[in-house]
């Protein structure tokens, strides 16, 4: 969830303080890896899933305050627009029965939100890009009333000397655009997960997950438009990275350190590595002060929020003992809620699998590689083709058929993922394969169909999410 701040206003001795704070905890933090001082317990899943409220012409709705004050959850809270909320799930033990506790506990707060949005006369929308948002729809008007917001679109845009935000995205159209604000973001809403894991394997699960960050998107992209626009396949990738640009960054080996990437490298020791380079390559954004001690990571903890990599490392606390938590960053929401928990055993089964191999993974495929194979699963989706561990180019639909989803389901059973859940929700992702039918492929071939009509588009997307039928299943 993102962090409330007290203030939106800084001097220059809030930077240098800040500064000096964040090296104090992270000089706490290496220390920390060092000893081990980390929670040694089982793996830990959790997921934000971001959504859109609409109206009744199917157009952003920018009522979150008062949508959240109606449906009263703590499950449920802002996001950077007034027209984005943000669903959460208590953390739980990924083993077992989880998927579906996954599953019913999403549904619940699902059904409830869209009773209280109808209340409103309003639909709540699962989707990456909304067809319908448009360009005027992304100002600072419906920013949502939280200090912390205000004070990213300020920092961001003062280290950009007040130049404006540009939007270039080459897909199957060309989208040029300027903003002069950090709205663009609102623009993207996905379905983060979350995975908690001990110290001892904390550096192999982060590299497990960028590897396995191109087949993840390739099944699950579901965001091909934007203003009307046909782009990439999961058109989220390149306007979030394009819209928190802040300029002016270090150069290192790896070219320039932006503050959304796939990031500069893998873990070679430890994630402290991660902290270390938050600390030399990238400018405070939020300088807020806190009352508390090194032994928080308050200042880290908040910088670490103001970086995002779509694979970040997190810290976090079980009662006074600090745990590791991976951040996978990359899925869309929705198409439905079972596909979304699918997309999450996707991602938990491979991942564990990629980071328990006796070779270790990162040793087979180059970081380079890794992330060519991000981009280019994030542009075509289904159709892409990424190089594997053996070094061999191929369709990613063959891939995931033949080596991946087998892979996922020995990770799910390596985790004790009662064997029937593993099954359907792992079957969700073949036939999706299958049927090369993820989102984007079923709101592309619906535009095929029907035309490029964004409303009308929508309207048959919210039809078919809400029957609660997966995405393969869906009707053109």
């Amino acid at each position: 969830m993102g962090q409330e701040i007290d203030d939106a206003c800084f001097c220059r001795q809030d930077f240098n303080t800040f500064h000096q704070r964040l090296a104090e905890e992270t000089a706490l933090l290496a220390e920390w890896f060092e000893q081990g001082h980390f929670d040694p317990g089982s793996p830990v899943a959790g997921f934000e899933l971001e959504a859109w409220l609409v109206d009744a012409q199917l157009r952003p709705a920018p009522v979150n305050a008062r949508f959240i004050e109606r449906l009263g959850s703590p499950l449920v809270v802002p996001e950077l627009a007034t027209f984005n909320v943000e669903f959460n799930i208590e953390p739980l033990p990924l083993s077992g029965h989880i998927l579906s506790h996954m599953t019913s506990g999403l549904q619940q707060t699902w059904r409830q939100a869209r009773k209280s949005a109808h209340e409103m006369q309003l639909e709540l929308a699962m989707i990456g890009i909304l067809p319908t948002v448009r360009d005027a729809d992304l100002s600072p008007a419906n920013l949502s009333a939280m200090n912390r917001y205000h004070a990213l679109n300020t920092e961001i845009l003062r280290l950009r000397g007040g130049r404006p935000l540009r939007l270039d995205i080459h897909g199957h159209d060309i989208l040029r655009a300027e903003h002069s604000d950090v709205m663009l973001e609102s623009a993207t809403t996905s379905f983060q997960i979350h995975l908690q894991v001990a110290p001892e394997l904390a550096a192999r699960a982060y590299n497990a997950s960028i590897i396995a960050s191109a087949p993840l998107v390739a099944v699950s992209a579901n965001s091909p438009y934007l203003f009307g626009h046909d782009l990439w396949a999961e058109t989220r990738i390149p306007l979030f990275e394009q819209s928190v640009e802040v300029g002016g960054y270090e150069e290192d080996a790896h070219g320039p350190m932006r503050r959304v990437s796939f990031g500069s490298g893998y873990a070679r020791a430890s994630l402290q590595e991660v902290f270390t380079e938050n600390l030399e390559h990238f400018p405070v954004l939020l300088p807020v002060l806190f009352d508390a001690p090194p032994e928080h990571l308050a200042h880290l903890r908040l910088h670490n929020g103001t970086l995002w990599r779509w694979n970040r490392p997190l810290i976090g606390f079980s009662g006074s003992k600090p745990h590791l938590r991976i951040e996978q960053r990359v899925v869309p929401a929705g198409p439905t809620v079972v596909d979304a928990v699918a997309n999450a055993a996707f991602y938990y089964g491979l991942s564990w699998a990629l980071s328990r191999q006796d070779e270790a993974a990162e040793t087979r495929l180059s970081f380079p590689i890794a992330r060519d194979n991000f981009y280019a699963a994030a542009r075509h989706g289904l159709d892409a083709q990424i190089t594997w561990l053996d070094g061999h180019k191929q369709p990613v639909r063959s891939l995931l058929l033949k080596t991946l989803l087998p892979l996922a389901a020995q990770g799910l059973e390596a985790l004790d993922i009662e064997r029937s859940e593993a099954e359907h929700y792992l079957g969700i992702i073949e036939s999706r394969v299958k049927n090369a039918c993820n989102g984007a492929a079923w709101q592309r071939a619906y535009v095929a169909r029907h035309g490029p009509d964004m409303h009308a588009l929508l309207a048959a997307y919210l039809k078919r999410q809400n029957s609660g039928l997966p995405v393969h299943e869906w009707d053109i």
